[in-house]
């Protein structure tokens, strides 16, 4: 095996000046910063000491960096390329997480920026004129280095905090689904932005084909934020589950997102008053979109007060005593018997003329009388989607066979 020609003298006697001016060249570095970037000195003594603790690591890696190509040169003024990435890296030390959190990205190249021009001022001070330009040629090099190990440690600790961010958004999105929000709950969704004081609704439909939920999520979150709402994502099975804070209206705010769901219906819940009521809402919007296959041409997106009637025929508890409270035992109290009169204008196929026929009573007073039950409802029983709500009501009422408490005190 042939023998490797001894190393440059050049290069080793440049080295071995710049390992002697590292501390000079640190100080120069520190002193600059504190002069020239605002940011520094606006940072506490702790973050001070540790962002200049960087420069004297980045100074001194330089050096035995450029120490070790010294050593690895064969005479020709080659060596070998990866030495440089490890030592670039080390720069950053152990803990990229703590960096990243104390310096922004761009602060972090001003900072590079800065240190490698000091060096590359100071360096015909340091070493002999005959050495500079192998030193200056070196720095460049060197300086490339440092700029792929900065992006690579922000790359990273930025994956970090996406991963950590999804998992606490997903925490939050199940613990309103399970109905077990705390103030644990409302903590994390303050730490992922959450700025809604009320008015939450909960959003819910298929997960689109082909879409990753990152992309997804981010994108959800862009449309929420250009209405001036705030937006947090999960996916529950092949569901895709957005709560929505700052809500005026449910059926617009849930336009705006219903092209970023898959096919199928998507619904949305009642306004609730406070994120930590929202599962109410999310309740309402589970049972609709499970009942939602009963209403093929349900609009999309569909509220989940429209789908009561399906709600209730699929087993939905709080959608059964719905209709019984709020639609039949109402009616059933009321004077001039609307009960009776709605049971025959259905049986009638909503026939004004036949019903004023059954009851013998002038069309006009069925007409009055249904208008009543509209009023009273908020089902209008000449609408067919309507009349078939208060088709269930009714028979729901009577199964249940609850009276009003008026009418049984005065039976």
């Amino acid at each position: 095996m042939a023998a490797s020609r001894p190393a440059s003298p050049s290069r080793r006697r440049a080295a071995r000046a710049l390992v002697r001016a590292s501390g000079s060249l640190s100080t120069s570095a520190t002193t600059r910063m504190d002069a020239e970037l605002p940011w520094f000195r606006d940072l506490s003594a702790d973050e001070r000491s540790w962002v200049g603790q960087i420069v004297q690591a980045g100074v001194k890696a330089f050096v035995d960096w450029y120490g070790e190509i010294a050593d690895q040169d064969d005479g020709d003024g080659d060596a070998d390329p990866t030495a440089s990435f490890a030592v670039a890296a080390s720069v950053f030390g152990a803990a990229p997480r703590a960096l990243t959190g104390t310096i922004s990205l761009q602060q972090t190249v001003d900072l590079v920026r800065l240190s490698i021009e000091v060096v590359e001022r100071d360096v015909d001070q340091v070493v002999d004129v005959d050495d500079v330009d192998d030193v200056r040629a070196a720095i460049l090099r060197y300086a490339r280095e440092i700029a792929f190990a900065t992006a690579e440690v922000y790359a990273r600790a930025a994956e970090m905090r996406g991963a950590w961010d999804a998992r606490l958004e997903a925490l939050v999105v199940d613990a309103v689904l399970r109905a077990e929000t705390d103030e644990t709950m409302l903590s994390r969704a303050s730490a992922l932005g959450w700025s809604a004081n009320g008015d939450v609704a909960v959003v819910l439909g298929a997960m689109p084909a082909r879409r990753t939920g990152a992309d997804l999520f981010d994108e959800v979150r862009r449309v929420a934020r250009e209405a001036g709402m705030d937006a947090l994502c999960a996916t529950q099975g092949d569901r895709l589950v957005v709560l929505l804070g700052g809500v005026r209206d449910p059926r617009p705010a849930a336009t705006l997102l219903a092209g970023r769901f898959g096919d199928g219906p998507v619904v949305v819940g009642p306004v609730a008053e406070t994120l930590g009521r929202a599962y109410v809402s999310a309740r309402a919007a589970l049972a609709a979109h499970r009942a939602a296959a009963g209403w093929p041409d349900a609009p999309r997106p569909v509220l989940s007060s429209e789908l009561l009637p399906e709600r209730a025929l699929a087993g939905d508890g709080h959608a059964r005593r719905h209709l019984v409270e709020e639609v039949y035992l109402p009616l059933v109290a009321a004077r001039g018997g609307l009960a009776e009169s709605l049971a025959a204008y259905l049986a009638q196929g909503g026939s004004v003329e036949g019903t004023a026929r059954a009851l013998f009573v002038h069309p006009n007073t069925v007409r009055y009388r249904m208008r009543q039950v509209g009023e009273l409802t908020g089902f209008a029983p000449s609408q067919p989607r309507d009349a078939f709500a208060l088709q269930v009501a009714l028979v729901l009422g009577r199964q249940s066979g609850r009276i009003p408490a008026q009418v049984s005190g005065g039976s």
